[in-house]
């Protein structure tokens, strides 16, 4: 067991180093710490220094607390690379079972909320989803999609890849997106859907994607803020002058 010594580093920090490594290295995601009483026994500090090395870890981010509850090591996050996938294939590649629960599928008339190039009063498909990873609920999505490219979409099955059907049973190839990422704070029907508390911090993905210059979905995505970070490669380049100033995001 490592020890805290009189030295001249603050005993907050050498801690704070001792809490980050069983964070890191020795605790599964989600596994809860020991107690502030207990901590202060085992290496003989103070509760204010416990309090002090623990609040860090959780401005950092490896630490969170629940009220009630105690202190946990935070929940593993998983990356969204910025490309033009399923979600599907995604979790697949990170070994984890993907599952969809169709929560409404029907046709209605979008106006002027969806980018689908249609006439005023023309339906679309609006289909409603929750994406789950080994069970646990990931993120919803509502989505659009035109009933010129992808006719009769309300008659499938919708509780696995959308992209592998428009792929497989259209015959039709998504070859460009324009995507845009906010951050949004959980309303009470979107937590309850995620399993998260009302205000919980999301992020929201709204994604036009289309074939050949015909646009075929227009969707937005809220996914767990506590389980999704998103990492981009940026070149120096100029906007739109390059190779890859057009790619998509993370469906």
């Amino acid at each position: 067991m490592h020890e805290i010594v009189d030295g001249p580093k603050p005993k907050h920090a050498q801690l704070r180093e001792i809490l980050r490594r069983l964070a890191e290295q020795d605790l599964a995601p989600g596994s809860p710490i020991p107690s502030e009483r207990d901590l202060a026994e085992r290496y003989g500090v103070s509760r204010i220094t416990v309090r002090a090395a623990v609040g860090q870890l959780v401005a950092e981010g490896l630490l969170t607390r629940a009220k009630g509850r105690g202190t946990f090591t935070a929940k593993r996050r998983y990356d969204l690379q910025l490309y033009l996938d399923s979600f599907t294939s995604a979790m697949q590649a990170r070994g984890l079972e993907p599952s969809t629960e169709v929560i409404s599928c029907g046709q209605a008339a979008p106006g002027s909320k969806a980018s689908l190039g249609l006439d005023a009063g023309e339906y679309a498909y609006r289909v409603v989803r929750l994406r789950k990873a080994d069970g646990a609920p990931l993120a919803l999505e509502a989505g659009w999609y035109s009933p010129h490219v992808l006719p009769e979409l309300d008659r499938c099955d919708l509780t696995g890849s959308i992209y592998e059907i428009i792929a497989t049973r259209y015959g039709v190839q998504l070859d460009h997106a324009r995507q845009t990422v906010w951050a949004e704070t959980a309303d009470a029907e979107t937590a309850k859907a995620l399993d998260v508390r009302k205000g919980s911090p999301l992020l929201v993905f709204r994604r036009v994607a289309s074939s050949q210059g015909r646009p075929c979905e227009d969707v937005t995505s809220w996914y767990r803020g506590d389980l999704y970070q998103v990492t981009m490669q940026l070149d120096r380049t100029v906007p739109g002058s390059g190779p890859n100033s057009a790619k998509g995001g993370t469906r």
